[in-house]
């Protein structure tokens, strides 16, 4: 059998000194015949790329045998006529290996089906035959990654649940929040939330309603900026037969349907004054018309509204009624964007983790260093809903026991700001940072808002409007 081969980088003579590689020992088994030897031929040139020391095993027997010898960090085994076989084996096998080498599989023509069961497995990867070199620097580089991650344990968390969502956080900001909660829910006053897309308006209307005196009855949600126009008002107040083209039967709106509990109006502020003034007559009077109806239908709900907008601005600007403002804002309730509220990052991280882990039916138990960081650093445009989504992915591509740095989107990864990248003489405002992401976000979807917005956790219409603001 062909030695060992050890492949260091040279020293420059010159420059800065590079970081220091770790070195990573790796058995090739790619069976024999003129694939196998061009195969570890290139393997060999490549090794100039990194500190890499290759060996080969010729068949399964003798790769048993020096697996058993040494510690190893990676298996790169070419897989035979029954791919999905020999995957299955090596899974098996390297399970009581000492050192728990990653298995990098390669075969001349994967199939969907054996890259899925390599996944679930949590293989390294998957390649095509002729291996690329590409393709293998870049497995290469995801372990020296992960070697170089510390594993944190996920803390604690003690998280209030509601109905299906949770509040989640002790930060001061979210502790002030809690406590105007607790005082404003035992009473039927109408409520205003206002904070940022995906900072949790909704769950904290539902807290309002669960701990209010209309808990007993129906929680009725509307994003006003969902429904188009022409059909918000129908949507809300119902309509009669024959009230316009199309309405063949009587609708019951959703003042209606929350008879009795509570009536959540999200995006507010993205109705038309005409329509205000009809929210106001409703909110003022506790009765409605149906559209083309005449009769005068009284109606107990509770209403909490929310906006993510500013709306002393938009009633200078002649877009929001003054009077409907003072009508909803009898309490204000103010969330803060998830960037304001310290370590709650942490807690809903952990929460997150575990409530995917257990809905996908994964292990983990720690997330890393290096992954926190980068969620430290990430500008969350859309907030807490964003960051449930980025944890949800993780999970579910993530193979092992702990969160890694790359389990995360690659926008992310990428987001690390150069000293290049930064304005002079200083850091990146908050507005630059949030800008560049969504400009990354929407350079990876290929421009499409409605992409965009699902991986930010927003909804497309706040995007649009953070567009126009940015130029973007």
């Amino acid at each position: 059998m062909t030695p060992p081969l050890r492949v260091e980088s040279s020293p420059r003579s010159a420059g800065p000194r590079r970081e220091e590689v770790a070195l990573l020992r790796i058995l090739v088994v790619a069976g024999e015949g003129t694939r196998a030897a061009g195969l570890l031929q290139n393997l060999r040139q490549w090794a100039d790329d990194g500190r890499l020391e290759l060996d080969s095993a010729p068949d399964l027997p003798r790769a048993v045998r020096q697996l058993a010898g040494a510690r190893w960090d990676l298996v790169v085994a070419v897989l035979g006529e029954h791919p999905d076989d020999d995957l299955a084996w090596w899974v098996d096998t390297l399970r009581g290996v000492p050192g728990s080498p990653r298995l990098l599989a390669a075969a001349p023509t994967p199939s969907m089906g054996l890259v899925l069961r390599a996944e679930k497995a949590g293989v390294l990867d998957v390649l095509s035959l002729p291996l690329r070199r590409d393709d293998l620097m870049a497995a290469l580089e995801r372990i020296r990654s992960a070697a170089a991650e510390t594993a944190l344990p996920l803390p604690p968390v003690e998280a209030q649940a509601v109905g299906p969502y949770a509040l989640v956080g002790q930060s001061p900001a979210m502790l002030d929040v809690y406590k105007l909660l607790a005082r404003v829910a035992g009473s039927a006053a109408t409520v205003l939330v206002q904070g940022e897309s995906g900072t949790g308006k909704e769950v904290v209307a539902r807290a309002l309603h669960v701990n209010g005196p209309k808990a007993t009855g129906a929680f009725v949600a509307v994003n006003c900026a969902a429904i188009p126009e022409n059909l918000l008002e129908s949507e809300l107040f119902g309509h009669e037969k024959g009230a316009f083209t199309g309405a063949v039967t009587r609708k019951i709106g959703r003042f209606e349907q929350a008879a009795g509990g509570t009536l959540f109006l999200d995006e507010i502020a993205d109705m038309s004054l005409a329509l205000q003034a009809k929210i106001l007559r409703a909110v003022q009077e506790r009765e409605i018309e149906r559209v083309g109806g005449a009769e005068a239908i009284p109606v107990d709900v509770r209403m909490i509204a929310a906006t993510n907008r500013d709306l002393k601005e938009a009633i200078q600007q002649g877009r929001f009624r003054e009077d409907l403002y003072y009508r909803l804002a009898v309490v204000t309730i103010r969330l803060p964007r998830l960037g304001e509220r310290g370590d709650d990052l942490v807690l809903l991280t952990a929460y997150f983790v575990r409530q995917f882990a257990e809905r996908y039916g994964k292990q983990i138990h720690a997330i890393s260093d290096r992954a926190l960081d980068l969620l430290r650093g990430h500008a969350w445009v859309g907030n807490v809903r964003e960051l449930r989504n980025v944890i949800e992915r993780a999970v579910i591509v993530g193979g092992e026991d702990v969160l890694r740095a790359e389990h995360l989107p690659e926008e992310l990864r990428g987001e690390a700001v150069t000293l290049a990248d930064r304005p002079q003489g200083g850091l990146l405002t908050l507005a630059e940072i949030e800008a560049r992401h969504i400009a990354r976000v929407l350079a990876h979807t290929n421009g499409q808002i409605g992409a965009a917005a699902e991986i930010l956790g927003i909804h497309r219409n706040t995007l649009t409007r953070k567009m126009k603001e940015y130029g973007l």
